[in-house]
């Protein structure tokens, strides 16, 4: 689900949008707890550890997917990631090949993953699931699908950007929530809180819950960058996060520009970018999650910033892993 965010999902005291929007609110949570009372989820022979949202919006799940991925691995299991494929054209349950798809067909975020591990995409999560462990996975990380019933979770992950929190609180289409905060919260194993908490939400959160802390850096060397002038521009949930990281790694972009989460960059955005960049004589800076959905001929005029987590306690993730294995 991808809801370009108003204002109003951000704003603590009521609004007349929220107020407004309220009943339709409460339509998407009955909805929600009825297709979860009706579900009967499938438990497969391998630990699902699921990273997911409470909220719409980049929180940065899919870099903890790619993170946790690279520990099991480290670890020496054999993970395989699941996505729905948001966007993708082609259906699954089927692996992705990088060599052969594209990220119109298989979508960006699998695309960008498949590069690290094994990576699935199917609506239906439980054909997925079976189809990864008949290939081999010891284990499986869903790239989203918290509020997906189709299948048990070993482990439940709630990903949140500590610069926006939950937000105003309200379910969809008041706010910016998939599911009733508490009721989500209650369910979680564990909360990754991403960047400064600068709404307070841990204190929320209740108690037992293991809580994980870490920052958003650069994962490229960008001591080639800085002292130059660069155009930084891209297309995920929320452009700013990636704008400040550059900003705090001393990487200051006389232009950003921000594209709608998940853009498909057609030849007018890089010509236009082209020209922007030429004109002002500027390196052109993105995202690889933007990367993979650029053109072979305009990738190659384009400095690729990988994105990686800085943990405030990394032996913290290790333990939260190592605790699958013992349900």
């Amino acid at each position: 689900m991808k809801v370009m965010a108003p204002r109003f999902w951000h704003v603590p005291h009521a609004t007349f949008q929220q107020r407004l929007l309220t009943p339709f609110s409460l339509i998407v949570r009955f909805a929600h707890k009825i297709r979860q009372s009706l579900a009967r989820p499938l438990t497969v022979s391998v630990p699902v550890i699921c990273c997911g949202n409470l909220s719409v919006g980049g929180t940065g799940k899919t870099i903890v997917v790619r993170e946790l991925t690279q520990r099991l691995q480290a670890q020496g299991h054999t993970p395989h990631i699941l996505s729905r494929g948001y966007r993708a054209r082609l259906k699954g349950p089927l692996r992705i090949d990088v060599e052969i798809m594209t990220s119109r067909e298989a979508g960006d975020e699998p695309i960008m993953l498949a590069r690290d591990a094994p990576v699935w995409i199917g609506r239906d999560r439980r054909q997925t699931a079976l189809a990864a462990i008949g290939a081999g996975a010891d284990c499986l990380i869903m790239d989203d699908g918290l509020q997906n019933p189709g299948l048990a979770k070993t482990l439940r992950i709630v990903i949140i950007d500590g610069a926006v929190g939950l937000g105003n609180r309200h379910v969809i289409p008041a706010g910016p929530l998939r599911e009733d905060a508490e009721r989500g919260l209650m369910k979680a194993d564990a909360v990754i809180l991403i960047g400064e908490d600068k709404t307070s939400l841990a204190a929320k959160i209740p108690p037992g819950k293991t809580i994980l802390r870490a920052q958003l850096i650069p994962g490229t060397d960008l001591r080639r960058l800085q002292g130059q002038r660069v155009i930084a521009f891209a297309g995920i949930g929320r452009p700013s996060k990636f704008f400040s990281m550059l900003t705090d790694s001393g990487i200051t972009a006389s232009r950003e520009i921000s594209f709608p989460d998940h853009h498909d960059y057609t030849d007018r955005d890089c010509q236009r970018l082209i020209g922007l960049s030429q004109t002002a004589k500027m390196q052109l800076v993105t995202t690889a999650k933007d990367a993979v959905k650029l053109p072979a001929w305009f990738r190659e005029q384009v400095q690729v910033i990988h994105v990686a987590l800085k943990w405030d306690r990394p032996e913290a993730v290790e333990r939260l892993l190592k605790q699958v294995w013992k349900h």
